[in-house]
């Protein structure tokens, strides 16, 4: 290990600055919810197909915000880093694809969380990770319970449940850059004559100055505040029908000083942090906006009904560089030599001034919504020694987003911008896109002494419509108005099992047809379809686990949709068929206390999570979707990494402990290709470090410390849309947990 490296560990182990997961009250998430809970209620093990749960306390180990640092302690995983922060996460779920989270289905407390989840699933908007109290990654026969897109899988986020008795934390950190991030909530249960009544008011805020580093100075971080308030009626216990009724509002803004410009390879070596003057205005701002009314029943032991109803609401504009002289910013960095005018209007140095209207920065303005009911109705019986437990739910849903967009324009001047004209909203972008769905799932979990299986189908009914005004018509009078529509209905049925071997060991598989539906008005475009396969085995005896599980999807038609995030060659929102794609990979996780071994007075936890994960086109095409391109029979999947391994381990006493990570990522290719990866179209492999530690000084009182990127491994986290950026460097955190 560095010497510099190890005082630093060294130094973070003495401060012991965190709280310890044990001090803090432990909420886990309640098991009454069949919506969204799949692994909380207890029932992993005889669940077929693969799922990961991670608790309270999972996430209390390094305390992270970023999303795709904690998704590490799950297999089959794809992630693709950006901004170093996890504000705009890219996920995806063996293979699906990763960009913007688009091919996945995310949820929040059960609830489609996507801005618009049919119209417009690119998730500029994710719930930040800071609040969250609980994650459930869910993939094979199991993700086809939520929908709508199950070739890959669902995430489902839980935010803090309201607490049975009173009980409050509050935890500030400050760190690296200016860092500060505060979590706090408070909340609980009482007696409101018949019933109980309780509440909890949250709140998660967190600003940094960023670790980039603008030539003319600025900031380059980001202030992010989301609150949280929930208010609930309960029946008392021993009443003749269990009820609850929940109302959850959550609130959140955003100032991002983020930019998709990058850097040359050239400027990336020398200067891995730098952005260009270019690069100064661009901003992200955004508002968010969740009203949830969720209501519960137990008519009978064996009978329970299950109902959300909601609404999301988001805003958001990117004010980003887009063109230079007429050029897009990602075809310059990819030749700055022949676009050397263009390069040195970007670049914006001292002394230098460009022509008027030679930067063209775009109001990247959108707003979305998305409404819907959701219930389940849960039945239990049995025939003769075979236990049932059949659930049936419908999901009426809507979505909107409305997309009005503008350009203004800067003459580069002394190593500032200068702005020279600005473009009338809805000159650039002036459509609204409309999702509307029901849907029907109904499935028999089956228990049959050790045979567990499940037999389910999923029925979507979908209408989508896109509305394009045109440029020349911001006013939206028709004069110029284009409709698409494109209506369709998939049925997508599953069939997994479990059978235990033994009460150590079991075995597992499953088949389901995945689906995606295809944005709103493309109708040359036809749906994402896949039969995906999986089997494996899972094995816990004696504090050690061990689950290995391989999966083979074959889609029958791969879908990719172009984004301001995939780079320059296609109209936004446009998508494109990949035709019959294989992706086939095998997940590996394994956990044990090595102190069961060696006899030490501490817990020493260990834990190893591997993915192997492989794409290949079957047919060739060209294609105007980028990462694309020219394809070749054989050629594989772009952005998905063959491999990646997370290890850990960790020391925990009675008042004091630590956790040492370790991330590793094979390379991987930004186009579709085969054979070695050229230098240009490549994202090396890298191997990151992160070290948390704590100790509990007082009852209720904690301190903790943290390295992120322990080793400052300096490595290329994005190459799309426009030039390489990088990834988070090593970053100091300390903090305070106060529980009560």
């Amino acid at each position: 290990m560095p010497r510099p490296a190890l005082f630093a560990a060294a130094s973070l182990c003495a401060l012991a600055a965190a709280a310890s997961a044990e001090d803090a009250p432990q909420i886990q998430v309640a098991a009454v919810d069949e919506i969204t809970v799949f692994a909380a209620a207890g029932g992993l093990d005889e669940v077929p197909g693969a799922i990961t749960y991670l608790g309270a306390e999972d996430l209390a180990k390094q305390s992270y915000t970023d999303i795709l640092r904690i998704l590490r302690r799950a297999p089959g995983v794809n992630l693709q880093e950006e901004d170093g922060y996890g504000l705009r996460p890219n996920i995806g779920l063996r293979g699906s694809g990763s960009d913007r989270s688009a091919r996945i289905t995310v949820m929040e407390d059960g609830v489609p969380i996507a801005p618009a989840p049919y119209a417009a699933p690119s998730a500029y908007y994710f719930p930040y990770t800071g609040r969250i109290n609980a994650i459930e990654i869910t993939k094979g026969t199991g993700v086809v319970k939520y929908g709508p897109r199950t070739t890959g899988g669902a995430v489902n986020l839980y935010s803090t449940p309201i607490p049975d008795d009173f009980a409050a934390k509050a935890q500030l950190y400050f760190g690296s850059d200016d860092g500060r991030r505060l979590h706090a909530w408070a909340g609980g249960r009482g007696d409101l004559g018949p019933l109980e009544a309780g509440f909890l008011v949250e709140t998660f805020q967190y600003e940094t100055d960023g670790f980039k580093r603008i030539d003319a100075g600025g900031d380059t971080g980001f202030d992010v505040s989301d609150y949280v308030v929930k208010a609930g009626l309960f029946t008392k216990d021993g009443a003749a029908v269990p009820q609850s009724l929940e109302f959850k509002y959550q609130r959140s803004d955003e100032t991002s000083n983020e930019t998709y410009l990058g850097l040359t390879r050239a400027d990336f070596s020398a200067a891995p942090q730098r952005r260009y003057n270019g690069s100064q205005e661009d901003t992200f701002t955004s508002d968010h906006e969740t009203f949830q009314l969720s209501y519960y029943a137990e008519f009978t032991p064996d009978l329970t009904l299950d109902v959300i109803a909601y609404r999301t609401e988001f805003a958001r504009d990117w004010f980003k560089l887009e063109r230079v002289l007429g050029v897009s910013t990602s075809a310059i960095l990819d030749d700055p030599a022949f676009y050397s005018a263009e390069f040195e209007n970007m670049l914006a140095a001292p002394g230098f001034t460009g022509p008027d209207d030679a930067l063209e920065i775009r109001h990247n303005a959108r707003d979305y919504y998305a409404n819907g009911v959701q219930g389940i109705l849960t039945y239990k019986t049995a025939t003769g020694d075979i236990d049932h437990t059949f659930e049936a739910s419908l999901r009426w849903h809507e979505d909107e987003v409305d997309r009005f967009q503008n350009f203004e324009f800067f003459r580069a001047e002394n190593a500032a911008l200068l702005r020279t004209e600005i473009g009338a909203p809805g000159t650039d972008s002036n459509r609204i896109e409309t999702g509307e769905a029901l849907a029907i799932f109904i499935q028999d979990n089956i228990d049959w002494g050790r045979l567990h299986a499940t037999l389910g189908v999923r029925i979507e009914d979908i209408d989508l419509k896109r509305l394009d005004y045109g440029r020349m018509d911001p006013d939206r009078t028709g004069a110029d108005l284009s409709t698409r529509e494109n209506s369709l209905t998939a049925v997508t049925p599953a069939f997994g099992l479990v059978y235990d071997v033994t009460d150590a060991l079991s075995v597992l598989g499953g088949v389901y047809r995945g689906f995606a539906p295809p944005s709103p008005g493309n109708s040359s475009s036809n749906e994402e379809k896949s039969t995906n396969w999986e089997a494996g085995l899972r094995w816990a005896q004696n504090g050690m686990s061990f689950e290995a599980i391989g999966f083979f999807n074959d889609y029958a038609n791969l879908l990719g949709t172009c984004t301001a995030s995939t780079g320059g060659g296609c109209a936004i929102g446009d998508q494109f068929d990949g035709g019959d794609v294989d992706v086939y990979g095998l997940e590996v996780t394994a956990g044990a206390d090595a102190a069961d071994w060696t006899g030490a007075p501490v817990a020493l936890p260990l834990s190893a999570v591997y993915t192997y994960t492989h794409g290949e086109f079957q047919t060739a095409f060209s294609s105007g979707y980028e990462p694309w391109g020219d394809v070749s029979a054989g050629d594989e999947l772009p952005y998905l990494a063959d491999h990646q391994l997370f290890l850990t381990a960790g020391v925990e006493g009675q008042r004091w402990g630590g956790e040492l990570a370790m991330l590793y990522q094979s390379e991987r290719r930004t186009v579709a290709g085969q054979g070695p990866i050229g230098p240009d179209e490549k994202l090396d492999a890298h191997t990151v470090f992160d070290l948390s530690a704590y100790v509990t000084v007082l009852e209720g009182v904690s301190l903790r410390g943290k390295i992120e990127n322990l080793f400052d491994e300096n490595y290329i986290a994005a190459h799309q849309p426009a030039g390489l950026r990088p990834g988070l460097p090593r970053v100091f955190w300390v903090g305070l947990d106060l529980s009560l």
